[in-house]
């Protein structure tokens, strides 16, 4: 199970992106969630909404990327 330590270090990435649009917190935040994803006993409702919450972040950055191009 993931330590309070480690939840805490991926909401800190969400915020700082929802809060300043940082593309490093965002890739911080989908590299955690994908770590959280690999946890066995990650409750199954956690674990979608980590992938959810991977999938629209990079969703963001792909859009971004592109709009800058």
């Amino acid at each position: 199970m993931p330590t309070n330590s480690f939840w805490a270090g991926v909401l800190s990435q969400l915020l700082i992106h929802q809060e300043t649009g940082c593309q490093h917190s965002a890739r911080h935040a989908i590299r955690l969630l994908d770590r959280l994803v690999e946890f066995e006993d990650l409750d199954e409702e956690v674990r979608t909404l980590c992938e959810r919450a991977s999938r629209r972040l990079e969703t963001g950055l792909e859009c971004r990327d592109a709009c800058a191009a």
